[in-house]
């Protein structure tokens, strides 16, 4: 059975819970996903499926993967994943996964492309404190001493510095799923998830 769906993050909102609290949610079209290659210990070693969302213009596709479109005789698609499962043989190309089989999950893994902030420093990007605020001091948002002088004579390896910030892979584990309206693939999650609005996003079961 396949655990994963792809989607789309459309924003975020809140909705009132049960208990009559306001529950922040992020709402993510997920799905219909289409199962575009299927393979097996015998054919690559393992098992696994390639599963593609979103619409994309014909005329916007390589020829490389025009031929795997038409070879596996399904549309083409903007996003292909690779998913692992136990057993590929039962599964076939031009399968459809739908919203439908996260119905009786609680509990989701969203992974996403977090949104870039850029360069940043030491404050924002590993949240130092900084020096005094106050008058006369001439160290404020530096990151402080680096290195050594006689030995080793270098910066140690993993120094949290200054540097490019966002734009990584993050995984938010455990998010209460809230509610699932498969006539519309949407399922909103309890809880932020990483990447903006429009970013592809990939919904696991926990």
């Amino acid at each position: 059975m396949v655990n994963t769906i792809l989607g789309r993050k459309l924003g975020m909102t809140q909705v009132w819970g049960e208990d009559d609290n306001i529950i922040p949610v992020t709402v993510i079209q997920a799905g219909p996903c289409v199962i575009s290659q299927v393979k097996t210990t015998e054919t690559d070693g393992y098992e696994a499926v390639q599963i593609g969302f979103g619409d994309i213009k014909e005329k916007k596709v390589n020829k490389p993967m025009a031929g795997h479109f038409a070879k596996a005789g399904v549309a083409p698609m903007r996003y292909l994943r690779e998913v692992r499962v136990e057993n590929a043989s039962e599964h076939s190309v031009g399968e459809v996964i739908s919203i439908d089989s996260f119905e009786e999950v609680e509990k989701v893994d969203v992974t996403g492309i977090s949104k870039g902030k850029g360069f940043a420093g030491v404050i924002k990007r590993h949240g130092f404190g900084g020096g005094p605020a106050a008058h006369g001091h001439h160290f404020h948002r530096a990151p402080g001493s680096i290195g050594m002088c006689a030995y080793p004579a270098r910066v140690w390896k993993g120094m949290r510095l200054p540097g490019h910030m966002g734009t990584d892979r993050v995984t938010v584990r455990n998010l209460t799923v809230v509610r699932i309206d498969a006539e519309q693939n949407i399922i909103l999650v309890k809880g932020a998830v990483p990447g903006g609005r429009g970013a592809l996003v990939q919904v696991r079961k926990a």
